[in-house]
């Protein structure tokens, strides 16, 4: 008996908080992957040296740039990643789910 599988969207809301120990390892792989990637710079706004140091000057945007959240369901049978929001505070924790903190 072979029953077709209609797959499903499932949404899953995840509250991670990491402790930064090296702020300057941090930043430096963040400043390789972009000075790996291929980015067409005259189409920026800004150019490369300008987004390695606002990277140098924030560990926060350095963390939320490569963290890769792609890699949740790694090793999960029959899921595959279709896309997330992933980003970085600094502060104590907030609820992102209640609208009077928005």
């Amino acid at each position: 008996m072979d029953e077709q599988r209609t797959p499903v969207t499932v949404h899953v809301y995840c509250r991670v908080e990491v402790l930064v120990t090296d702020p300057a390892a941090v930043t430096g792989h963040a400043i390789a992957d972009l000075r790996a990637a291929d980015i067409d710079w005259s189409q920026e706004e800004d150019d490369l040296e300008t987004a390695v140091a606002d990277l140098r000057s924030d560990v926060v945007t350095a963390l939320a740039g490569v963290v890769d959240i792609s890699r949740l369901s790694d090793g999960v049978p029959g899921v595959e990643f279709r896309g997330g929001l992933c980003w970085a505070e600094q502060g104590p924790a907030r609820d992102p789910f209640r609208a009077e903190q928005r």
